[in-house]
């Protein structure tokens, strides 16, 4: 497909360096955003997952092995970590929501980077993407002209399409649950080509800084890749989760409605299976493309002017609580990955509490730039400088369904959920991590406490 470009003037933006930069060598910024992509890295401790590239990055990043998304779906958590903004404040709680019908004249973080003189291009999944074949409406939510220069979104090529083995999972019942190993090479899927293109533009540049968004579509549904990551993974290699014995019930609202949930609810082991090889299968796939971009900045000597940040945009359930998505208020949907690599920055591994709306202001820092005055976050620099030093002592999350809501605090012991039906869930995390047993009822003074850090929250 033809890229959409637009021209954007550069805006005359008041800003003070809050760091010392380089004035004849502005840093290049790399967001590298992944759809639908939890822990399942090797770099986080799961050895089955076969991401070579990606622990790679992370063995010269630091890594935020406690970062928390404002809401756990694609286009709320987008729109808020690219304008350092909670859901509250951009108004986006769904994905069918443009940001700029809520927010016409927000900063966004490529924004402000364009403005600072860098050329500004996205390829793939940086904002939510929406509008199908019409380019005006597509154009809009990538946001051009204001966000980017150029932006381009990919399709797979017919070979791409050919499907060598896979099945439906859930019978027709839902549409986007089935698995492909594909015919045809890596190029031949959006992810491939959104690798090359990427490679291309760092390529073509040269020395003029830039601000890139690299957005790897896999490993969301469809969970379709070449059929060679497939074999990477022997078919019942892969440990399934099952339930504990002492689980308690979640709350109606939390996990296992609608239409998602009747479907998972008859998955068998089968089913389960080949869910999850899927998704192992793409997140290899991906990790693939990743490693095609970082081999770029190697052979191009750009690391050290470079700020690369990988992330997810939220986390997935694989099993846990019977649930095969996102859209929750656990820990598993929260929680995503998040690595920054950045010249005179020592790798490390940091376990404080952030969230994804410290991202804008820490790039901005980084950069040198002052950032919009009403951002929600605050900068990770401490935490770049010395992983170990602390985090924020408490990180939220919210999600809509429909009239109802829920929100959710993470402390470094603590997950508590509150509902607007009046149910409330507390997790102890110092004895039970996967958040199975909902101890609400003996701990009134810590739901007091935390039932009134929700409350300020909101206040802001």
């Amino acid at each position: 497909m033809k890229p959409f470009l637009r021209l954007l003037p550069l805006a005359a933006l008041s800003v003070l360096p809050l760091v010392a930069a380089d004035p004849a060598r502005k840093p290049n910024v790399l967001l590298i955003a992944v759809d639908d992509l939890r822990d399942t890295l090797g770099c986080y401790g799961h050895p089955a997952a076969k991401t070579p590239h990606i622990d790679r990055l992370a063995a010269r990043s630091v890594r935020f092995d406690r970062a928390y998304v404002q809401y756990p779906v694609c286009n709320p958590s987008r729109s808020s970590f690219l304008t350092g903004l909670r859901p509250d404040q951009t108004g986006i709680t769904d994905n069918r929501t443009l940001l700029r019908d809520r927010l016409p004249d927000v900063v966004t973080l490529p924004q402000l980077l364009k403005a600072d003189g860098r050329h500004a291009a996205a390829f793939g999944k940086i904002y939510h993407l929406g509008g199908g074949r019409d380019e005006a409406l597509r154009a809009k939510w990538m946001d051009l002209p204001r966000s980017w220069r150029t932006a381009q979104s990919f399709e797979a090529t017919p070979l791409g399409r050919k499907k060598l083995a896979g099945r439906d999972l859930t019978q027709g019942k839902l549409g986007w649950c089935h698995w492909g190993a594909m015919d045809g090479s890596d190029d031949d899927q959006p992810d491939g080509q959104i690798a090359s293109a990427v490679s291309a533009e760092i390529e073509k540049l040269g020395n003029r800084p830039w601000v890139i968004g690299a957005g790897f579509m896999k490993p969301h549904d469809p969970f379709v890749a070449p059929k060679k990551y497939f074999e990477q993974y022997i078919e019942g290699s892969l440990a399934l989760h099952r339930r504990p014995a002492d689980q308690t019930p979640a709350p109606p609202l939390a996990v296992g409605f609608g239409e998602l949930g009747a479907a998972f609810a008859r998955f068998t082991d089968r089913e389960q299976e080949e869910f999850l090889r899927a998704y192992y299968a793409c997140t290899s796939f991906m990790d693939a493309q990743v490693g095609r971009v970082l081999a770029t900045l190697d052979r191009l000597q750009l690391w050290e002017t470079t700020i690369v940040v990988f992330l997810g945009d939220h986390g997935y359930h694989l099993g846990e609580r019977t649930w095969w998505n996102k859209n929750t208020l656990f820990e598993r949907s929260c929680r995503a990955p998040l690595m920054i690599a950045a010249p005179g920055v020592k790798p490390g591994v940091a376990r404080g509490l952030v969230e994804f709306v410290d991202l804008y202001p820490t790039i901005a820092e980084l950069c040198g730039i002052t950032p919009p005055q009403n951002l929600a976050g605050q900068s990770l620099r401490p935490l770049l400088r010395d992983p170990s030093a602390p985090g924020k002592p408490a990180a939220f999350t919210l999600v809509t369904r429909g009239a109802a809501r829920g929100d959710s605090v993470r402390t470094d012991r603590w997950r508590f959920t509150r509902w607007s039906d009046g149910a409330i869930e507390l997790y102890d995390h110092a004895s039970d991590p996967e958040e199975n047993r909902n101890v609400a009822p003996a701990h009134p003074a810590v739901v007091t406490s935390l039932t009134e850090t929700l409350r300020l929250s909101r206040a802001k």
